[in-house]
């Protein structure tokens, strides 16, 4: 019998619940799938605690990878057999399941390098990178970056990627054994956030100029310190807000800092297109059967301890990829 994580109230981890599931057979669009791995982000712990709000009961989760057992009518972008993975948003929530029917829209197809853990612990952070770094600035070889959380599953994606692309990149972590991890990454200068003032370190190792773009997935606690790391004219993406939402923004301080740029991008504006989505793969897919990024999983769970994976994420724990094993 399927079984899957569900929540019945917005709240902590407890909130959590292993319950048995029927699932049906597919209807038109749509496909049935086994799961062999799960994605665990940190987006899931938003959708728990209510700041995504959707309706009650639910499932969780948003990504997973695993094989089509089935299909609909009209479906044409995979056939049973097909490995799988997927990513997106309420359009896939629900991950953390044995088995599901899903729309079949979202799901792309494993190259035969990848496995299905890799592909849980990467498709939607790998994406992420993936648009980071070649849709939202015109990055060029040179320039210099700030990465927060750059010892975790995205970052070190991004630091991997940034390097092969020829960008100087400096990464803030919160303890020296993550300094460790970022540096083996790609970073080329770590600073640890919680001991030192990371705008100030920041112009001390541009000579003063500041960085072209600041990749910030903390938020609140971070905003302030990534603006002024910022040269003139640069862009901070604010891309997640593990500490809280960021404050308000003062337009005209936008002006006084240098003329600077400020954005909060979503994964799903950069997948909707399946032609942009498949080129995004594609590349990212492509670096990773190379061995060009290595993808880290550090932690597996049972989906049985949901609840103990988001206490182990939200406490900052963890580091590189978490998934479950189904």
């Amino acid at each position: 019998m399927a079984h899957a994580i569900r929540m019945h109230a917005a709240g902590g981890p407890d909130t959590l619940r292993w319950e048995e599931v029927s699932v049906g057979n597919p209807g038109p669009g749509q496909a049935r799938l086994r799961h062999v791995a799960v994605g665990l982000n940190f987006a899931d712990t938003y959708f728990r605690a209510g700041l995504y709000p959707i309706p009650l009961p639910n499932g969780i989760g948003v990504e997973a990878a695993g094989i089509v057992e089935a299909v609909g009518e009209g479906v044409t972008n995979v056939a049973p057999g097909d490995r799988v993975t997927y990513t997106g948003f309420l359009n896939t929530l629900g991950a953390y399941s044995t088995e599901r029917v899903i729309p079949a829209a979202p799901l792309i197809k494993l190259p035969p390098a990848i496995s299905c853990e890799t592909a849980a612990a990467m498709t939607m952070r790998g994406l992420t990178s993936s648009y980071l770094l070649r849709r939202i600035w015109p990055l060029r070889t040179g320039d210099t970056i700030l990465l927060h959380a750059a010892a975790g599953g995205v970052g070190l994606i991004v630091s991997q990627w940034a390097k092969f692309l020829g960008l100087n990149v400096i990464g803030t972590v919160s303890t020296e054994a993550k300094a460790a991890v970022a540096r083996a990454h790609g970073c080329d200068h770590v600073i640890l956030y919680g001991r030192e003032d990371v705008a100030k370190r920041v112009r001390e190792i541009t000579e003063g100029v500041g960085v072209s773009v600041v990749y910030d997935s903390v938020g609140k606690d971070t905003f302030a310190g990534s603006i002024n790391s910022l040269k003139r004219r640069g862009l901070l993406v604010c891309v997640g807000t593990a500490s809280g939402p960021v404050p308000p923004i003062d337009a005209t301080q936008l002006a006084v800092k240098g003329s600077v740029f400020v954005t909060r991008p979503a994964l799903a504006d950069y997948i909707s297109d399946p032609v942009e989505k498949n080129a995004l793969a594609k590349e990212l897919f492509g670096h990773v059967s190379a061995g060009r990024i290595r993808i880290e999983i550090n932690q597996r769970y049972s989906l049985q301890d949901a609840a103990q994976a988001h206490r182990d994420l939200e406490s900052r724990k963890t580091t590189g990829s978490s998934i479950f094993v189904v």
